[in-house]
């Protein structure tokens, strides 16, 4: 997923992003910026990508400093256009320690 993610930081910096309503909604709930998500797409790692979603892939980025965010996109390749999902803070219940991987159900 590597490709895209250049692609996609590349739409940031020319300001192609799409804030869902619910995205911003549930941001601002819990203290999260839009620059702070910027932030995450430009300096975070893509953690799971779910390619057959609908109607365009998306991914899960995350940040582990200052603190652990992640952020859910997805991302419209003919468009050139990044939908902004929903952002949080990663917890132990859903996740393991390094917030990165998910705790085994």
């Amino acid at each position: 997923m590597e490709q895209p993610l250049v692609a996609i930081r590349k739409a940031v910096e020319q300001g192609h992003l799409l804030w869902k309503k619910h995205a911003l909604e549930r941001m601002l709930e819990r203290g999260i910026s839009r620059a702070m998500v910027k932030q995450m797409i430009v300096g975070g790692q893509v953690i799971e990508t779910y390619p057959d979603d609908y109607p365009v892939p998306s991914l899960l980025i995350c940040v582990l400093k200052p603190e652990p965010l992640h952020v859910l996109l997805a991302w419209d390749k003919k468009l050139g256009e990044c939908h902004i999902i929903t952002a949080y803070r990663p917890d132990l219940e859903h996740f393991e320690a390094d917030f990165v991987h998910r705790r085994s159900k």
